[in-house]
C-alpha cells in the first residue's frame, strides 16, 4: 500500500536528518546535494520504481541496480545509505529524502524554498505577493516557484519546506469529507 505525502515525509525525515548532520560535519553538503538529487532522480523513475516494488525482486538487487545507474555519481557513503534504505524497505523514499535534505540546506543558508500549487496560472506579480508576505512570516529569503495543479479545482497550495498551506478546493472538500466522516 503506498504512503500518503505526509506519512512518506515522516518516513523520510529521520533518514534527512541523519544524511544532513553527517554533510555539515563533514563539509560535504554541496556533495551531498548532488548524489541525492541524483538518486531521487533515478528512484522516481517509473521503470525503477517498478523494480523496487517488485515483490520478486530483491532489495539488495533493486538497490544495486539503482547504484549501477547512478554510476561514479554516488560516494561510498552515498552507497551505505542506499544499501540501508533497501535493507529497511525505503529506497522508494529517495525523492522524499532528498527534498527534506534540501529544505534542511536552504534553512540553514537562511533561505528556504516555496512551491506554489495553483489550478490556474500564477503570475509573477502574486509569486511575489506571495514570496513577500511569506518571508515576512518565516523570517527568510524565500525562493519562489509555482506549478498549475488542476486537480486543485480552484485556490492555491503552498509548500514552504515542511510548512504546508492548503487553500485549495481540493482540500476544503477533503476536510469537510473528513468532518462528515467519508
Amino acid at each position: 500500500m503506498a504512503q500518503s505525502t505526509t506519512e512518506q515525509a515522516k518516513t523520510a525525515r529521520p533518514y534527512a536528518e541523519a544524511v544532513f548532520k553527517r554533510a555539515q560535519e563533514s563539509g560535504t553538503l554541496s556533495a551531498w546535494s548532488e548524489q541525492l538529487l541524483l538518486l531521487a532522480t533515478i528512484a522516481a523513475d517509473e521503470q525503477m520504481q517498478g523494480l523496487i516494488r517488485n515483490p520478486r525482486i530483491a532489495r539488495s538487487q533493486a538497490a544495486e541496480v539503482l547504484l549501477d545507474v547512478a554510476a561514479e555519481g554516488v560516494d561510498t557513503e552515498g552507497r551505505n545509505l542506499v544499501h540501508l534504505l533497501a535493507r529497511n524497505g525505503r529506497t522508494g523514499l529517495l525523492p522524499e529524502i532528498q527534498r527534506v535534505f534540501e529544505a534542511r540546506k536552504l534553512e540553514s543558508e537562511g533561505s528556504v524554498d516555496v512551491t506554489i500549487y495553483s489550478a490556474y496560472k500564477v503570475t509573477q506579480a502574486q509569486e511575489k505577493t506571495l514570496a513577500d508576505a511569506l518571508k515576512r512570516h518565516l523570517g527568510k529569503d524565500v525562493n519562489v516557484t509555482s506549478e498549475k495543479d488542476p486537480s486543485l479545482i480552484g485556490g492555491v497550495l503552498i509548500r514552504a519546506g515542511d510548512l504546508v498551506i492548503d487553500g485549495s478546493v481540493r482540500g476544503r472538500l477533503a476536510k469537510m469529507a473528513a468532518a462528515l466522516g467519508r
